[in-house]
């Protein structure tokens, strides 16, 4: 193995002694292709999306005086900039520069349930999302599909945890304001 590897290197050097004379450029670097990019880019979206919908679920949360839940959100925010920013890594690791796209960063709410409702949609939409790309790269980039696979389980995680705050939603008046608190006070 290292011999064929070593005699075609060679031979590439000798059919290609141009190449030979800009050292600096190395080997040819292994690159995503295009399809995988655009696939990371979107996630890359999405993930930024969640972000800002949980800083502001958390800054609307503290005004509301949930600390509990101010508290739960500004976690998850965070946790959702290290899923960018790992994205990010991945892509800059093979040698792609991620363009980082454009995003709304405002969301307004009007009550926790909505917040739970709405941070359950956008967690079901991309796990979704998740399981459809790795669907697909699947049969051509084997090192992408393995590396979303915590981001699959996590965004399976985060789908089973707010279903569980849903069930329990369905446990309490949602117009009674303490029993709203009471809700807070327990599952946060």
């Amino acid at each position: 193995m290292a011999n064929e590897f070593k005699n075609r290197i060679f031979s590439e050097m000798k059919n290609n002694p141009n190449e030979n004379l800009r050292p600096q450029r190395g080997p040819k670097l292994y690159k995503l292709s295009d399809k995988v990019v655009n696939m990371l880019t979107d996630r890359l979206a999405d993930e930024y999306v969640a972000h800002y919908f949980y800083r502001n679920a958390a800054n609307w949360c503290g005004d509301m005086n949930y600390k509990k839940a101010a508290a739960f959100f500004t976690t998850e925010a965070n946790n959702e900039l290290q899923h960018a920013e790992g994205l990010q890594k991945y892509m800059v690791d093979f040698n792609i520069i991620p363009e980082i796209p454009s995003v709304d960063t405002v969301f307004n709410f009007n009550s926790l349930v909505e917040i739970i409702y709405g941070a359950y949609d956008l967690e079901l939409d991309l796990m979704k999302a998740y399981n459809r790309d790795s669907q697909i790269i699947l049969g051509e980039d084997i090192a992408t599909f393995d590396f979303l696979t915590k981001y699959r389980e996590g965004q399976r995680d985060s789908v089973v945890e707010y279903n569980d705050l849903i069930n329990a939603l369905d446990l309490i008046d949602r117009n009674d304001k303490f029993q709203v608190l009471y809700f807070e006070q327990t599952y946060f």
